[in-house]
């Protein structure tokens, strides 16, 4: 008898170590799942007021300089595709005219090209794009933002042939403001020379001359615009 009290005892006593032990991770667990939870808020909040405050972000007459000032700190590449619907060819930017380069290469990560058109050729002249006669232009222009770019025409860089350039603001501009949007290829041989301290060149066509020289051959109405629409479908950094 002594032997089953002793026996009983000892389970009651082993259950009751045991509901114990086990009481203090369920716990614990309850805890760091509670921790988990408010630090989930506390990151997705943080997170989702980033992606607004980016979302908000506008470009403006006073800001433009500052941002691509920083902006082309970070920039790790300056190379971009452009891709139209008669072939792509690609484009090296200058590292020393940063505003402009940061701007193409901001531009482009923001998807304002894809959709564009090559709107203006002149025959054994340019080829000029970045524009569209569609909403969804309009749309990204709003949205990115109203500024224009100072010149900088004292980097040594001339309009050869292949060269890309920034067309000026024709809007109450007379210190040659560059319209920020838009651009311009010289397929001029061997430059367009006439341009160079009035226009400021930003890059040259490393690769795909020959689409552009294509793009040039096509025909256009009185106003430059070409008949058929050349289409900027994308527009991509190479790294």
């Amino acid at each position: 008898m002594v032997f089953k009290k002793f026996s009983f005892t000892t389970i009651i006593l082993l259950f009751f170590l045991g509901s114990c032990g086990n009481s203090s991770p369920k716990k614990s667990s309850k805890v760091a799942e509670e921790k988990i939870k408010k630090d989930t808020v506390r990151i997705d909040t943080a997170v989702t007021n980033t992606v607004k405050e980016k979302e908000d972000f506008v470009l403006t007459e006073d800001n433009a300089i500052d941002f691509f000032f920083e902006y082309n700190k970070s920039l790790t590449s300056n190379k971009v595709k452009l891709t139209t619907n008669l072939g792509s060819f690609t484009l090296e930017l200058y590292n020393n005219v940063p505003y402009h380069k940061a701007n193409f290469i901001y531009l482009t990560k923001q998807g304002y090209f894809n959709n564009t058109y090559f709107h203006r050729v002149v025959k054994n002249f340019i080829i000029q794009g970045g524009n569209a006669d569609n909403k969804e232009t309009a749309r990204k222009r709003r949205k990115l933002g109203r500024y224009l770019l100072p010149p900088d025409t004292r980097k040594g860089h001339k309009h050869h042939r292949g060269t890309i350039s920034m067309p000026s603001s024709e809007i109450n501009n007379p210190h040659m403001l560059a319209s920020p949007y838009e651009f311009f290829i010289v397929v001029t041989k061997p430059g367009s020379y006439h341009l160079d301290g009035e226009y400021t060149p930003f890059g040259r066509v490393i690769e795909g001359m020959d689409v552009v020289d294509l793009i040039n051959q096509q025909p256009v109405d009185d106003g430059d615009w070409p008949s058929q629409n050349i289409h900027i479908l994308n527009a991509e950094i190479i790294e």
